[in-house]
């Protein structure tokens, strides 16, 4: 699993121009799911993001996560972000879990994340709009 994580001060997702989900400060986390991953992977996951340290202490370093902050957060599936890019002009997505998977391991997340923090969501397999403002700029990449 991958999760690109974004420290922002607002964002939202769209489909259809209705708005699904929507958060103030948090984290914007874009969660890509591969062929091998497991529940277990996907709670190593979870736990590493919520606790993740990118939010600023009294002396503005990154020293606090987003279960320290109480801040929220919008978990938005992309099974784009697990694409091969090494060569070619094409992106490869022969790693990419298959739907099925993908929705089971997303919506396990979700679930674990809801037990921790206020928790918000796009459309698995939906076409959404991500619009975000990201605090800093702080952006990661974790992977499995």
């Amino acid at each position: 699993m991958r999760a690109l994580i974004q420290r922002v001060s607002q964002a939202s997702v769209a489909v259809d121009d209705d708005t699904v989900g929507e958060i103030g400060k948090g984290l914007l986390v874009l969660l890509g799911v591969e062929k091998e991953d497991t529940r277990e992977i996907a709670v190593r996951l979870v736990n590493r993001v919520l606790t993740y340290r990118v939010f600023p202490d009294e002396k503005k370093h990154m020293n606090r996560s987003l279960l320290d902050t109480g801040g929220a957060l919008l978990l938005v599936s992309q099974f784009a972000l697990v694409a091969d890019t090494k060569k070619g002009t094409r992106p490869s997505f022969s790693a990419a879990a298959a739907p099925q998977l993908a929705k089971t391991l997303y919506d396990n997340s979700v679930d674990l994340a809801k037990e921790q923090c206020e928790t918000q969501t796009g459309i698995f397999g939906a076409d959404m709009q991500v619009s975000l403002t990201n605090d800093g700029p702080v952006t990661f990449l974790l992977e499995s």
